[in-house]
């Protein structure tokens, strides 16, 4: 009966009324989702209730259930989230699998702008690499440091303060990958929408989205190592102009756009051309 009045008054959130119902009372008992399953007419204490109605409270005003949680599944891994930084998003998994394809060898990567650290932390727990991950918040740095000791990573990821490659001048990597804020001023989401609840500095990407790659793409010429592949996440109505600035600074390289799951353009992989 609780878990199906608490169904009822999420379900003008979205449509994981259920499933987020499901999650918020397993997280109340301390309990698995398959332990409801298996117990779904076990009492609830009073306290319990109270507790419950308080996380259903909050997704009901629009905070993201991964917040409310404290917890985000990427790339099948779970990693620690809260209102400081992004809450991963599957869209990002495909620009993994690239990066993957390409790093089957010990080498150094580079992410910019990496928030909880979740592509840093899988890339570095996927292949035998050291990760550097930059970020302007020391607060989303704490975090990723965090998912890098969870996930017993963490003397391969290193994780500096800094804005974009600022604290890495001067160092090669063999692979750089950058999700920097991307979403235009004039789209930031308001409440009660789930994004409003995530930090802004994380999603403004300006006038047009792009700001940030405007000011990143001539400072990475100097971060690549010969053979090196960079790619950069971005909207997808942004992703013809981000391939535009990419070619004013790689003009002779191939640079290409890539869908994500959802068939959207997502992101734009640029390998430079090797020294004849």
């Amino acid at each position: 009966m609780l878990l199906t009045g608490a169904t009822s008054a999420l379900a003008a959130v979205g449509d994981s009324a259920r499933t987020d119902a499901a999650l918020l009372l397993a997280q109340t008992l301390r309990r698995s989702r398959e332990w409801l399953v298996a117990h779904d007419d076990a009492p609830v204490s009073e306290e319990d209730a109270t507790a419950f109605e308080r996380l259903c409270a909050s997704r009901r005003d629009g905070m993201p259930i991964a917040y409310i949680l404290g917890t985000a599944e990427f790339y099948g891994r779970s990693f620690v989230v809260n209102e400081d930084v992004l809450v991963p998003r599957p869209e990002t998994e495909h620009l993994i699998d690239e990066a993957l394809a390409f790093i089957d060898l010990p080498m150094r990567v580079l992410d910019l702008g990496t928030g909880s650290g979740a592509i840093a932390c899988t890339l570095a727990a996927e292949r035998p690499v050291d990760v550097v991950g930059t970020d302007l918040s020391p607060a989303a740095l704490a975090v990723a440091a965090e998912n890098a000791r969870r996930l017993g990573i963490a003397e391969r990821c290193r994780f500096v303060q800094g804005n974009l490659a600022e604290p890495v001048r001067g160092t090669r990597f063999g692979a750089v990958v950058a999700n920097l804020p991307y979403v235009p001023t004039s789209d930031l989401p308001r409440a009660p929408a789930p994004a409003s609840f995530e930090p802004r500095a994380a999603l403004d990407g300006g006038a047009d989205g792009l700001a940030l790659y405007r000011e990143l793409m001539p400072q990475l010429p100097a971060l690549l190592e010969d053979g090196a592949n960079v790619w950069l996440e971005a909207a997808p109505p942004t992703i013809e102009v981000l391939v535009a600035i990419a070619r004013g600074t790689f003009a002779t390289s191939t640079i290409e756009a890539r869908n994500d799951y959802g068939g959207r353009p997502r992101f734009v992989s640029i390998r430079p051309s090797r020294p004849a």
